[in-house]
């Protein structure tokens, strides 16, 4: 049963998590986040790569050691080491360290100086007033905790939802292995995967097959399954390692498009499309549609529109949110694509936490045809991922200058990511801001601000001259960290007034504007990056996520920042 590189992550992610609260050694550490970060966002499967006989070493992050560690992950599905530190420590300090602010250093404190192993105890330390006696915390903090063990404990007793990266990568091979099958004629993934949802409860694959491929058989007879729910001749259910649940359903070629429609969803776009096709004596559903008893189309999704006087509509619209009246009123948007995106406004290097070096990224980004790249390190506020001050800054401007002299094909632009401060200052004076090509803006702490504070902050902030973007504006970390409070009808009409780009960034984690903020500040006039905010080389590609939100937020082209070249964006940016 092959191990998923995100499963390896999460094991070197724990060990690293436990390490920390243990007080190991800070470089190793971070040596294995750095390697569980890599490990993620490869874009090849490390199980397979280590049955064909290929040297793990090669990763970016690895080295020797820790690719004989993800090795053992692989052949055991366990690390003996973190096993070992398990037995030492309680299981229940991991699922503390995971609380939004307290962190690995944080749990280590609670656990050493007050015997904090659950979050029971902790509950109970927090209610009798005794983690504030502890350096580094306060009322506040106790106060939050409370807030965070109650909204941790609604989180688990709803259903468990899976990140569509998450998703995806289990999705692909398995999607692969289905079309394999003799007499498989077409195979998709439909249901909130097609739409581009950020979070699944499951996942709905569909199939048109011939009579006797045995397609349902192969299905429940995959790897990955721990569990057959049920297994018929037109649809069957499997529970995979992960916990996920899949639908395979087999339907004729005849009704593919029908079945796709109706499987794709959303429930209430469904149900608008068939109040149409019933004012017109249609009937629809998964099988065709149907006028007085005799099937009239349903081979393809086309037809499906077609048939109640629609355009086709893209699968990340529907969701009964005027897509149908636009289409009626022939005013559906022209939805970016990937192919539409000519730069990335958001990456890092080696010279704060990333994990390439300045060159590599740059090489990486010309290699996905790229007109720019640029760079946006973060500023000296982010102590914990070694921030740059003025002196480094303007010692990494020197070396994009003469990296830029050398390349061919790709400009890297200057930039840094600075820190909004609480007082809505910016991290770094405006004598070196001045100098970079553009300045990504953001909140790194101080999340629990009132909306009015938080705010206001960020206005003060996007009056700052060199103001370019603001990046990940509501700072949420998806089924992690809910988005800070903001007036954002407020922060949307400064940004509007100063000309500011708000960003969707793409980590899977984050998807940050959500779709409904893009909508609306596309709506206002605002312009949005789409910007993968990239730790290395392989997360480049997590700009797939980020135009998946920007096509459910209904953008266009020029509603995108990076879709301009390389000359316009600049006169953009110097406008603003």
């Amino acid at each position: 049963m092959p191990v998923h590189n995100k499963e390896i992550a999460a094991v070197f992610y724990e060990y690293a998590d436990l390490l920390e609260i243990d007080g190991a050694n800070h470089y190793r550490v971070r040596a294995y986040r750095n390697a569980a970060r890599n490990i993620s966002s490869y874009p090849h499967s490390l199980s397979d790569m280590l049955n064909r006989g290929e040297d793990l070493s090669q990763i970016p992050g690895l080295g020797k050691d820790l690719a004989k560690k993800a090795s053992e992950v692989i052949k055991s599905g366990k690390l003996e080491q973190l096993e070992e530190l398990k037995k030492r420590l309680p299981e229940g300090l991991i699922q503390i360290s995971r609380l939004p602010g307290l962190g690995p250093k944080r749990t280590s404190s609670l656990y050493y100086k007050l015997g904090i192993t659950s979050l029971k105890q902790l509950e109970e330390a927090a209610r009798e007033e005794k983690v504030r006696q502890l350096t580094g915390f306060n009322a506040k903090t106790e106060a939050k905790i409370l807030e965070d063990i109650q909204h941790h404990r609604e989180s688990e007793e709803s259903n468990k939802r899976y990140k569509l990266s998450l998703v995806q990568e289990l999705v692909r091979p398995l999607l692969d292995y289905l079309r394999r099958t003799k007499g498989v004629i077409q195979v998709e993934a439909a249901g909130s995967y097609r739409r581009q949802k950020e979070t699944l409860g499951d996942l709905d694959l569909l199939v048109a097959h011939k009579k006797g491929s045995g397609v349902m058989e192969r299905f429940v007879e995959y790897e990955d399954v721990v569990h057959i729910a049920s297994k018929g001749s037109t649809r069957s259910t499997i529970l995979l390692r992960s916990g996920l649940q899949v639908d395979l359903r087999a339907v004729e070629e005849a009704s593919y498009g029908a079945a796709l429609h109706y499987f794709t969803g959303s429930k209430s776009h469904n149900i608008a499309i068939r109040r149409i096709g019933l004012k017109q004596g249609l009937k629809i559903n998964e099988y065709g549609i149907f006028k007085d008893e005799k099937k009239v189309a349903g081979k393809t999704e086309n037809e499906v529109y077609a048939k109640v006087g629609l355009p086709y509509i893209q699968p990340e619209l529907r969701e009964n949110k005027g897509e149908i009246e636009a289409a009626q009123r022939g005013q559906l948007p022209r939805l970016i694509t990937l192919k539409d995106i000519r730069g990335d406004l958001h990456a890092h290097t080696t010279e704060t936490d990333g994990h390439a070096s300045l060159e590599e990224m740059a090489e990486a980004a010309r290699k996905k045809g790229y007109e720019y790249l640029a760079i946006t390190d973060h500023s000296r506020h982010v102590t914990i991922a070694r921030g740059i001050d003025e002196k480094r800054l303007l010692k990494q401007i020197e070396s994009i200058d003469s990296l830029n002299q050398k390349l061919k094909g790709i400009t890297i632009l200057k930039g840094i990511e600075v820190d909004i401060l609480e007082d809505g200052s910016l991290d770094l004076p405006h004598e070196v801001l001045k100098r970079l090509d553009l300045v990504v803006c953001a909140v790194h702490y101080k999340f629990n601000l009132t909306a009015e504070k938080q705010t206001q902050r960020i206005i003060k902030g996007i009056d700052n001259p060199y103001f370019t973007i603001l990046t990940h504006p509501t700072g949420r970390i998806i089924g992690e960290r809910e988005a800070y409070s903001l007036n954002m009808e407020e922060l949307m009409t400064a940004a509007r007034e100063t000309g500011t780009v708000l960003e969707i960034n793409s980590q899977p984690d984050r998807l940050d504007l959500t779709d409904i903020y893009a909508k609306i500040a596309s709506e206002m006039g605002i312009l949005i990056s789409i910007s993968t905010d990239a730790h290395n080389t392989n997360e480049l590609d997590f700009m797939r996520f980020g135009v998946g939100q920007a096509r459910r937020g209904w953008l266009e082209t020029t509603n995108v920042l990076n879709t301009r070249s390389l000359k316009k964006l600049k006169q953009i940016m110097n406008k603003n």
